[in-house]
């Protein structure tokens, strides 16, 4: 039953970026993410007060941290989506598990004392090592075909959102070691959207209101917080490889919702990059695992 919870989970963040795409028609990065806060922040806390769990905290600096780092993720996110077909800018979000592999070896480097030990953290992490290796080479392949279409740069934006998305999943990791519940954390980086939302706003202005785009607003944040919710319940008794590795499957999703509803068009070397991104994320999600087996579920 618990993978059925993350499949679901990978289909609800999937049918949300779907709505971001449409809404990127009439409404900016920042003002997605600003309402996806404001609304997501008036759902989480309608469902606290339902289940009796208090909103206050003794960690305002580390919601604050993970807010921050996690805004950033996601108003990257939102303009890759924007602007690249909507399969390539999910699987560029789906790189965190790739970062998070990389700044384990770099870790190790940096702790690495040769005096002390026989073998280098090259030799002790080399599988953990090719998967990094394996997951850029899939970046590479997927943003090699877009130059042609000037896309080069929502590529690296896309790129940027899995890598903060890294940042803000170890602040998320932190966060449940000091006993912070789950939809409390939740609860907080939906006030950070707003309220960071709110901020960028003041720079990037605001567009011309449309009822056709913001209709996909409110879906938006509720497809958010069911994901999250759904992913959360996956983890609830302790996440195995299966059920870790099937959070991807919001890749498959990307990819059809992109086929299907856009009919956008990716070259076969895009595809390619795509699984290899897919492979690479499953194998890192497999190696943390024998080291942390119950690690949270990674959130968007």
């Amino acid at each position: 039953m618990d993978a059925l919870w993350m499949v679901l989970g990978a289909f609800f963040f999937s049918a949300m970026a779907v709505c971001v795409k449409f809404a990127s028609g009439g409404f900016n990065s920042l003002e997605m993410v600003f309402w996806r806060g404001v609304l997501g922040m008036l759902m989480l806390w309608a469902l606290a007060r339902h289940q009796r769990v208090s909103l206050a905290t003794s960690y305002a600096g580390m919601h604050l941290w993970r807010s921050a780092v996690g805004v950033t993720s996601l108003a990257a996110w939102f303009y890759a989506i924007s602007y690249l077909p909507l399969a390539t800018a999910v699987t560029l979000n789906y790189m965190s598990s790739v970062w998070i592999a990389a700044f384990l070896i770099g870790g190790a480097l940096i702790a690495w004392n040769p005096r002390q030990e026989g073998r280098g953290p090259a030799l002790r992490q080399g599988p953990l090592a090719l998967t990094v290796l394996a997951g850029f080479a899939g970046v590479i392949m997927m943003l090699r075909p877009t130059l042609d279409q000037e896309q080069l740069f929502a590529g690296l934006v896309g790129l940027l959102s899995g890598l903060t998305a890294a940042f803000a999943y170890l602040q998320v990791m932190a966060l449940g070691k000091v006993g912070e519940p789950e939809l409390r954390t939740v609860f907080y980086f939906a006030a950070g959207s707003a309220v960071f939302g709110a901020a960028g706003l003041l720079f990037t202005g605001l567009s011309t209101w449309s009822w056709q785009h913001a209709a996909w607003l409110p879906p938006i944040a509720v497809l958010a917080a069911l994901g999250q919710l759904c992913m959360t319940r996956a983890y609830s008794h302790g996440a195995t490889l299966v059920v870790a590795s099937l959070q991807y499957s919001g890749i498959v999703f990307g990819a059809v919702f992109s086929l299907l509803l856009f009919g956008e068009h990716i070259p076969l070397l895009g595809w390619l990059g795509m699984g290899l991104i897919l492979a690479s994320g499953i194998a890192a999600t497999a190696l943390r695992a024998r080291a942390a087996p119950n690690a949270p579920a990674e959130e968007h």
